[in-house]
């Protein structure tokens, strides 16, 4: 919106993009915190749909129509992002720089007592840790993560539609999350790289109608053979044969 209607630069843009991500973020952390495993859920994609019906009826965001004719404009007032191929490198560094976040993130002292949390949550609050401090900042740092992604998203495309809201979105990141491997670092981008490449290729081809349903016995097919998704088993079978 800012882009669009004060033509501020295309940097700035992704960056308020991503502070208003983040701001939702914490606001939305501080109330789904409070409840765990399916509570938690339910009241995320609870949180997620209220935004999601703001966006349809509210005038300044185009309704189903979406904002439309976003504009690229020049990075640091100098590299025309029209170009494809700047584009392309430009989103590459968002890439490096999120997927840097996170590793660091993982291995820091914080990573490591969201660990300790995941693995026995109630050993980790008799060692005195704020367990809740620790989730909302999580929370925070993955509302942050989401929100630079879709503003990166959003000036690529030129476009910011509904379905960048729907609760369809959020599980589709899950499905990729499940596919490539929960808890590792990689498994999330081979995840995405295989859901995406599919509906790509399969979507121009003759079983475009049915692209859904193959994604979706594929995700089956993963949960039931292999539960650590494809990273995970490539895991275990490079350990078992090095042993």
């Amino acid at each position: 919106m800012l882009s669009s209607f004060s033509g501020l630069s295309t940097e700035l843009g992704i960056l308020a993009g991503t502070l208003a991500s983040t701001a939702l973020g914490a606001l939305f952390g501080m109330l789904a915190i409070r409840r765990q495993g399916i509570y938690f859920a339910m009241i995320t994609l609870a949180l997620a749909q209220l935004v999601f019906f703001v966006f349809v009826q509210a005038p300044f965001t185009g309704g189903e129509n979406g904002l439309q004719g976003v504009p690229r404009g020049h990075l640091f007032g100098l590299v025309d992002m029209q170009n494809n191929l700047a584009m392309y490198y430009f989103v590459l560094a968002v890439f490096v720089l999120g997927f840097a976040i996170i590793q660091r993130t993982i291995h820091s002292p914080y990573g490591q007592v969201l660990k300790a949390i995941r693995e026995n949550e109630p050993r980790a609050v008799s060692l005195g840790y704020n367990v809740g401090r620790h989730k909302l900042l999580a929370f925070v740092i993955s509302a942050a993560l989401a929100g630079l992604a879709g503003a990166t998203k959003t000036v690529v495309f030129q476009l910011a539609s509904l379905t960048d809201a729907h609760w369809h979105m959020s599980g589709e990141v899950i499905l990729m999350t499940l596919l490539g491997g929960v808890g590792t670092i990689l498994g999330p981008l081979v995840g995405a790289t295989v859901v995406v490449t599919l509906q790509s290729s399969l979507s121009n081809g003759p079983l475009g109608e049915w692209v859904h349903v193959i994604v979706g016995v594929i995700f089956v097919l993963c949960v039931l053979l292999f539960r650590s998704g494809i990273v995970g088993w490539l895991e275990r079978l490079v350990k078992r044969n090095f042993k």
